[in-house]
């Protein structure tokens, strides 16, 4: 709990502090955290695991296909009209209808969280001391990945305080994964591959369908290049926090 509330709670101060006001810019920092996450850190450690990787292929698959039809069925789906596109939109419309992706980020960072949880109570079942350092380096890759939630959360239309209160409760999923892991470990152990490829799934299809078609819009040159330079800027966080 203490490094959910940590990592969420730094993160939310980050960015409400300096890239409220230029959330739509720092979206491409947000689209580097993400994939970086996913494909340099999650994804490789589930594979890394043991685990049989048609099943996790199988897993991102069905990953992805499933994030698609959350969006499709209305739930949380994402309109294609924008304010610039030539139909008559009030002002604020993107942010909205961008919006429906701020719940599919949710879905996701908790499943990360949950998997967390099981990795701090396996840790600590280990040795109390192993479990406080895998504690602290579980908030240090949350707080580049959270700022990252956060941004989409707040590019998505969400006020401050609604962002904060819903990325804490998805922090509680990390409580639940160390309750099941510290009773049921061999089980919950086994889960953690397939959590992560699911959860990577969806931060890699917001990335790729919602936050990336948002910054084609708006292709000039002088626009394009910020977008490349903040998403090579968050890749080089993940990297550097994940070597350290």
């Amino acid at each position: 709990m203490i490094a959910g509330v940590v990592s969420i709670s730094g993160a939310a101060l980050f960015s409400f502090a300096l890239l409220s006001k230029v959330v739509e810019k720092m979206v491409s920092l947000s689209v580097g955290i993400m994939l970086a996450t996913s494909l340099l850190h999650a994804l490789p450690e589930a594979f890394e695991s043991g685990a049989d990787i048609k099943s996790l292929f199988a897993t991102l698959l069905a990953g992805l296909l499933a994030f698609f039809l959350l969006e499709k069925v209305a739930l949380l789906r994402h309109s294609h009209h924008h304010e610039g596109d030539g139909h008559h939109h009030a002002h604020g419309h993107d942010a909205r209808e961008a919006g429906k992706s701020g719940w599919m980020i949710l879905l996701g960072d908790g499943m990360h969280n949950f998997t967390d949880g099981i990795l701090i109570a396996a840790a600590f079942l280990a040795d109390p001391e192993v479990g406080i350092v895998t504690a602290l380096a579980i908030v240090a890759h949350e707080i580049p990945q959270e700022i990252g939630d956060f941004i989409v959360l707040l590019n998505a239309g969400f006020s401050r305080l609604r962002a904060y209160v819903f990325n804490l409760l998805c922090s509680l999923l990390a409580v639940a994964g160390g309750l099941l892991g510290y009773f049921t470990l061999d089980q919950a152990s086994g889960l953690i591959p397939y959590v992560l490829v699911f959860a990577s799934s969806g931060f890699i299809y917001i990335a790729v369908s919602d936050l990336m078609p948002q910054m084609q819009r708006r292709a000039t040159l002088k626009e394009s290049v910020p977008q490349v330079f903040l998403i090579a800027l968050g890749v080089a966080i993940v990297v550097a926090l994940h070597a350290f």
